[in-house]
């Protein structure tokens, strides 16, 4: 095929349409198809190996429509070029079907459509079947960025398609028969409840007051949900894609709640299509120039796991009934029971084991539900509501970061017949009272006395200043082990490291975790080692990930860190940040390590983050948070904060909603925000979306 007569296809696969668009090698436009897409009527089949001709399953349906709309244009598969696809039903069978160059996210293949025939676009508003997003030039950063829907349909074509068939209102006609000077208002929270409300009102206001009222809930939404990056920036261009930008009446809306101009391109149905054609435009330029070799780590399997795992099976799993069994919270300081010798259940930890067995989390948060402990209470410390226990011979918690949690101890220990063996430490939210540490200090020296009076025992003194000593060994090493990460070459997956959560291990102050981090440092000095021969520490993104990740699935850090190449060089759950430990002084020590720790105080999470993002180079920060504000460690609050801080230092931010042990709220848009984010990185660093490339 000659350079002047090459071809490229971009294809968007979304929820409810099939999107094409055949690009020539000058850019311009030679066909598109806009097509509704129906599940077919088949049931599971045998593969016949001819898509094209056959269609009986969906996704050969989807290769006989694309081999149809080549057909119009007298081309078949073989003779374009370069395909790239996009689009939420893009799936791991799609290639089988529709062999393509490369995959893209629609973030991506949106903004590159836009920027064809409005180069000088900064807002762009996409509103589609299953979700909607918003993605806005930072100029400040040099580089897009975008937020998307989460888990509700309110602001997406699918909320407008429930509404048209409950009034018995083509989609199409929507915008014609909506009256413009209506006042009528519906929820824009929740798609059910707006559609549920508008049902209710048929029969009692006009039609077009109904339709006026949907139209200014669906704009009301989509800005709710995605529009937080075009705040405070009136009397800019905003240019509006996708399906629901076929409705006149939304982008009416959309210009009165933001003082903007609404632009509605040509070809606004089938933006994502024409980006990834641009895109394969770009690839095939590209090719022969690109690096997209996957970054390797030295293959050597790590002693200091095994160690870790196997410390974890015998103290959870131990049944010495000579030592006293203590519940504790992840916050409060294992070295005193340590040296009191006890055996600990960390109760959020012992929740995280059964994170893979969904089953059973599915059932202990049933039964939590019942109890009256809903949604708006950290799944970790639900799924303790139904999962059996060994009885406690004293338990310990902390007011703070989590009042919810006292809530389940004090529930859990009424239930286990002991209400008065339970002891709440009262933290402070930051170390700014000038009583902070005495505070902590003298609730610590409360707690061991009502310990010692229920194990009818004294605590050695000798034991806890040995257990401070050793704590900070541990923490020595854990540091070194932090800054060779931050100083080399990716060493290992954070997807794995994550898991380890130094920070909230139950073994600090024993001569296990001393062994254990120093294995750890060991391992570490001899990945740099092989690191350093094969790359630098500019060759690569290098992300942080801030919070916890989901205990249920790796598969959206795998997928960070293998798919898109982007490797996580720190975790906030290896954080290690307080000062040494007085053996002399062991209250006041361990309250302001408690305090240092930033999970008490937002504002030392953010001013760490910016300490890390200066020492490991990072390109870019992640926060899995917490969608519906449960958990004050994730809420929106901080993220708001967060990001804030981080544009201040230019250091993008990528916000993935989730939850850490609930896998029925994870949202279906998390691979493409991955996805979105690693490709505006690489189009920062790189000039393109695809990775490296060689001048």
């Amino acid at each position: 095929m000659t350079e002047k007569l090459r071809k490229y296809l971009g294809i968007d696969i979304g929820s409810t349409t099939f999107k094409a668009v055949l690009m020539s090698d000058a850019g311009e436009i030679l066909d598109e198809t806009y097509q509704r897409t129906q599940p077919v009527d088949s049931g599971r089949l045998a593969c016949t190996g001819h898509c094209a001709g056959c269609g009986r399953c969906n996704m050969g349906a989807v290769r006989h429509t694309t081999d149809v709309f080549l057909k119009v244009a007298g081309l078949t598969l073989s003779d374009v070029a370069a395909v790239v696809v996009t689009g939420s039903q893009i799936v791991e069978d799609t290639g089988r079907f529709i062999p393509f160059d490369f995959q893209v996210s629609e973030v991506s293949a949106h903004v590159a459509g836009a920027k064809h025939f409005y180069p000088d676009v900064d807002a762009i508003i996409d509103c589609g079947g299953q979700d909607s997003k918003c993605m806005v030039f930072n100029p400040e950063m040099g580089m897009w960025t975008s937020m998307m829907s989460g888990v509700c349909a309110a602001g997406t074509g699918s909320y407008l398609d429930s509404v048209a068939a409950k009034l018995g209102v083509a989609v199409e006609e929507i915008a014609e028969k909506v009256n413009y000077d209506s006042t009528v208002e519906f929820s824009s929270v929740c798609a059910v409840l707006s559609a549920t409300s508008i049902n209710k009102f048929k029969n009692r206001i006009p039609l077009g007051d109904l339709l006026a009222g949907a139209c200014r809930a669906q704009a009301r939404t989509i800005l709710n949900s995605v529009g937080q990056l075009l705040l405070h920036r009136p009397g800019r261009r905003i240019l509006f894609q996708g399906g629901v930008a076929s409705n006149a009446a939304v982008a009416h809306y959309l210009r009165e709640l933001t003082g903007s101009e609404i632009v509605i391109p040509e070809h606004h149905q089938v933006m994502g299509a024409l980006g990834a054609a641009c895109l394969a435009r770009q690839y095939v330029q590209l090719k022969g120039k690109l690096n997209l070799e996957r970054i390797a780590y030295e293959p050597t399997r790590q002693k200091s796991v095994m160690m870790r795992i196997h410390s974890t099976k015998h103290d959870f799993f131990s049944r010495d009934t000579s030592k006293p069994l203590v519940w504790r919270n992840l916050f409060f300081p294992t070295e005193i029971l340590n040296a009191f010798g006890c055996r600990i259940r960390t109760l959020e930890t012992y929740a995280a084991l059964f994170g893979r067995r969904p089953q059973k989390v599915k059932m202990a948060l049933d039964i939590a539900a019942q109890k009256g402990f809903d949604q708006q209470t950290c799944s970790f410390l639900r799924v303790l509501e139904g999962m059996p226990l060994e009885k406690p011979d004293f338990v310990v918690s902390t007011s703070q970061p989590c009042q919810q949690g006292e809530r389940i101890f004090a529930d859990l220990v009424a239930d286990y017949g002991v209400p008065d063996r339970l002891f709440s430490l009262h933290t402070p939210i930051n170390d700014s009272t000038p009583r902070a540490v005495e505070v902590i200090a003298e609730g610590l020296e409360e707690a061991v006395d009502r310990m010692e009076k229920a194990f009818h025992r004294k605590l050695d003194r000798g034991r806890l200043e040995e257990a401070c000593i050793l704590s900070n060994a541990a923490a020595d090493y854990a540091r070194q082990s932090n800054e060779l990460r931050w100083t080399s070459p990716p060493l290992i997956r954070g997807s794995e490291a994550v898991y380890n959560a130094v920070i909230f291990s139950q073994l600090w102050g024993t001569r296990e975790l001393v062994e254990i981090q120093r294995q750890f440092h060991e391992e570490l000095l001899a990945k740099r080692e092989w690191a350093l021969k094969r790359y630098s520490i500019d060759d690569t993104h290098r992300l942080a990930w801030l919070h916890l990740p989901p205990f249920y699935d790796t598969r959206h850090l795998d997928f960070l860190e293998e798919r898109c190449n982007a490797p996580i060089v720190f975790e906030e759950t290896n954080f290690v940040g307080w000062g040494a430990l007085d053996p002399k002084e062991p209250f006041r020590s361990l309250a302001a390590k408690m305090l240092a720790t930033g999970f008490l105080d937002p504002r030392l999470r953010v001013e760490y983050a910016k300490q890390v993002a200066r020492k490991a180079k990072l390109t870019g920060i992640v926060i899995y948070t917490h969608g519906f504000g449960r958990c004050n460690l994730a809420d929106r609050p901080f993220t708001k904060h967060l990001r804030t801080a981080m544009e201040e230092i230019g250091l993008p931010l990528l916000m993935l909603e989730g939850d850490c042990m609930d896998a029925s709220i994870d949202p279906c848009s998390t691979v493409t925000k991955i996805a979105s984010f690693v490709e505006a990185l690489n189009l920062k660093r790189y000039g393109n979306i695809f990775g490296r490339a060689t001048s």
